[in-house]
């Protein structure tokens, strides 16, 4: 459980940083409908060594609209930081991040060290006990050249896929394959792909990039997109962007660089991301805590834009439960997996970002209102997953107990779940020791599928009580089989198949058993 409480001191903020108030309740900021920062590059003569010139134009800003800063310039400094050569401002010493996170631990053992240890008389396992001490260390030594060899070329291929806007980096692309030749839109940043990627960066010292992104999609975040005459709500992040390099209208010798958001209206599907923004408040908390640069989310755009999404998911609307109602294809890989109402993967980002949100937002009496709101749905939240999306061996035995169409204020049978829902396959499955979130939950209907990123996101967050969470190691432990088989990890089991997968997915040849596998 170690690794879960690192990265719930990173995500959720166990040791909170100073604040600045930045803000006060005089000052009114409005953010602007639509931003579009441009980088010129324009190419002069020969007479002028080949150089290029940059210069930055705002588009679409009424002249009582706050400024930006020019986009062509790298990262702002902070404290403790230098600029000697690679992409910016870089920390002198990024390799005590990791041992800082670390020794915030308490003292916490990794499970089964000292078992392991105690199996062998206080000596660490070495193998075989013939092998002679020189055989141990060749076999170390092969074993970290490998993993040497192999993180040198994920790295390698990571900073392949990394994107520039106006020579700063800025993200990285979703996928890179050079035998597919149907691009589509997998040559954009996207922000949920981004994130593995950002912390990465943040465990390797290399903040400039991170930083980079969150403040360009920032200013992405409200752009006039719509869709047949429709407008997304205020405080929606893109799905994700492309950087464009256009001809410069009237001068044949300059380009334009342009950051081009998508929110769902040309994706495929047309779909609205619900993530985006959820994602993206927990990597500004991971880089304020990885970094130690407060800078930026205590900066007024930033308060507003962590204040925009708040408002967005913390609405009032028709439903009556306190996590979010989103809909298919609007998260985790974009397309129909059944998810539609109140799936585990958005309520378990919707607590960490809640948590993380109240740790950066600046103490200041308009936030009052919206402090209170949070913290009453984070009490309300984190009781009806831990409640009534828990399932082990003794909750299928009492929904097998439950009685119907009850009509009470203290009901058992709440959402009036008929035992006939739990699946044959969910017996069999279900060991002894062990269980885990379900994958969604509305009126008459829980879906039973074990969802991976909902879980162990549950854990990492502490949406998960500290029982939950070891028992939903106990089953991944016991299910090993099911749910890592090929890949690194299964999005989720078991995968639809047949007349299901035809009903549910729309006969999608890309959501297959295949690829879910």
């Amino acid at each position: 459980m170690v690794i879960s409480e690192v990265a719930l001191h990173v995500f959720s903020g166990a040791v909170p940083g100073p604040r600045c108030d930045l803000l006060n309740s005089n000052l009114h900021f409005r953010v602007p409908r639509r931003i579009n920062a441009i980088c010129r590059k324009k190419q002069f003569s020969n007479s002028f060594n080949g150089s290029s010139h940059n210069r930055i134009w705002i588009y679409g800003m009424p002249s009582d609209d706050l400024s930006l800063q020019c986009h062509c310039q790298k990262a702002e400094g902070v404290a403790g930081v230098t600029s000697d050569g690679g992409n910016g401002a870089w920390f002198k010493d990024p390799g005590t991040t990791v041992n800082q996170i670390l020794s915030d631990t308490n003292g916490q053992k990794i499970l089964g060290v000292e078992e392991l240890q105690q199996s062998n008389n206080g000596k660490p396992d070495v193998g075989d006990s013939n092998m002679s001490a020189s055989d141990v260390a060749a076999g170390h030594a092969a074993r970290k050249k490998k993993g040497s060899s192999i993180e040198d070329e994920a790295w390698r291929l990571l900073r392949d896929s990394v994107v520039y806007y106006c020579g700063s980096p800025v993200g990285t692309i979703a996928a890179n394959d050079p035998a597919d030749s149907s691009v589509l839109n997998y040559d954009q940043v996207f922000i949920r792909d981004f994130i593995p990627s950002g912390i990465a960066f943040l465990l390797k010292g290399e903040y400039d990039i991170v930083r980079n992104f969150i403040l360009y999609t920032l200013q992405l975040q409200s752009w006039e997109k719509t869709m047949d005459c429709h407008s997304p709500g205020q405080g929606l992040m893109p799905a994700s962007f492309k950087v464009r390099t256009v001809p410069l209208d009237g001068d044949e010798s300059a380009t334009e660089e342009v950051l081009d958001p998508d929110f769902g209206e040309a994706a495929i599907g047309r779909v609205a991301p619900v993530d985006s923004g959820l994602w993206w408040i927990i990597l500004l908390r991971a880089y304020g805590k990885c970094s130690g640069d407060l800078s930026v989310q205590e900066r007024i755009d930033v308060q507003t834009g962590i204040k925009m999404i708040l408002r967005l998911c913390l609405a009032d609307g028709f439903d009556m439960f306190p996590t979010l109602l989103v809909t298919d294809g609007s998260c985790m890989i974009d397309r129909r997996m059944g998810i539609h109402g109140h799936p585990l993967e958005i309520q378990a980002l919707f607590y960490s970002a809640l948590l993380c949100a109240r740790e950066m937002l600046a103490p200041e009496d308009g936030s009052a209102d919206l402090i209170r709101a949070l913290n009453n749905r984070l009490i309300a939240l984190s009781f009806h997953i831990r409640e009534y999306y828990w399932v082990d061996m003794r909750k299928l035995n009492e929904i097998y107990r439950y009685k119907t169409e009850e009509y009470s204020y203290d009901a058992v049978n709440k959402f009036n779940i008929y035992p006939d829902q739990i699946s044959p396959w969910l017996v069999e499955w279900m060991p002894n020791k062990g269980g885990y979130l379900i994958g969604n939950l509305q009126p008459a209907h829980m879906d039973f599928r074990f969802f991976t990123l909902g879980n162990l996101w549950s854990v990492v967050s502490s949406l998960a009580t500290t029982n939950q969470s070891h028992a939903i190691l106990d089953l991944i432990e016991a299910k090993w089989s099911d749910l890592v088989s090929d890949m690194p990890f299964k999005i989720c089991y078991p995968a639809l198949e047949g007349q299901e997968w035809k009903i549910i997915t729309g006969s999608d040849p890309k959501n297959t058993l295949r690829l879910l596998v």
